[in-house]
């Protein structure tokens, strides 16, 4: 990952667009897309890494991958720390 530090309550904050489809919990209302509260924190940060670089290009990939072109590695990495830390 190359960050040496999150700040969760950073990850709050950057992670304002993600309630709209993932929950304010983290917890999807629409089945189709993932509850990503308590993740894993890597595999987050990676999966967010994948949709910028047009890695994953499932349905969701294109709007992923706009959602998330604005945001800078520490931004991903602090949105991933703070999704992790839900239960």
């Amino acid at each position: 990952m190359g960050i040496t530090t999150t700040d969760t309550n950073a990850g709050k904050i950057k992670a304002y667009t993600c309630q709209f489809c993932h929950g304010s919990n983290g917890i999807a209302a629409n089945p189709t897309y993932p509850n990503i509260n308590g993740q894993n924190e890597q595999y987050l940060y990676q999966s967010m890494k994948a949709y910028q670089n047009g890695e994953r290009t499932n349905t969701m990939g294109k709007m992923m991958k706009q959602q998330l072109s604005s945001l800078k590695n520490q931004d991903l990495a602090d949105i991933a720390a703070y999704y992790s830390t839900m239960d």
